[in-house]
């Protein structure tokens, strides 16, 4: 319940609550809010079954954590059947941005070592000035009078 709450925190509020509520009446304060929070937490659990019950056998393995939809994901791509484990195992990150690496610089790896036939000889380097070749001058597209 206090999972965010520090032990500084914490001694800092019964002082905060000795102040305030006195001594005397401290007690009574916390089992007041000790009763409430009982209370609180019947009704939901009450609730919680109702719901259950009117739902039918369906939803008999319904949980209502599963409501929360970070909780929802969660489950769903923990699932096997999917298998985006063996995706995410299968992919080496490091490995992909090192080739990338590699290829921005124009270092050739042992991945790209079968692409060589596209780079120009001047040190692995891609010329990209470089004119296509002349194909030939009828290879114009027809010239349609009408379509003007």
């Amino acid at each position: 319940m206090f999972n965010d709450i520090g032990p500084l925190e914490l001694v800092t509020i019964i002082v905060l609550a000795v102040l305030v509520f006195g001594p005397d009446k401290l007690p009574k304060v916390i089992q007041d809010v000790t009763r409430t929070i009982r209370k609180i937490r019947e009704f939901s659990e009450s609730a919680k079954h109702d719901i259950r019950s009117e739902l039918g056998p369906e939803f008999k393995d319904f949980e209502f954590e599963d409501l929360n939809p970070k909780t929802f994901i969660r489950k769903q791509l923990d699932n096997d059947e999917l298998g985006l484990k063996e995706i995410r195992n299968g992919f080496d990150l490091k490995k992909e941005m090192a080739e990338v690496t590699d290829a921005v610089h124009g270092h050739e790896s042992e991945a790209s070592s079968s692409s060589s036939s596209s780079l120009s000889s001047s040190g692995g380097r891609i010329d990209m000035t470089k004119k296509p070749e002349d194909t030939g001058k009828d290879d114009r597209p027809p010239f349609d009078a009408d379509a003007t």
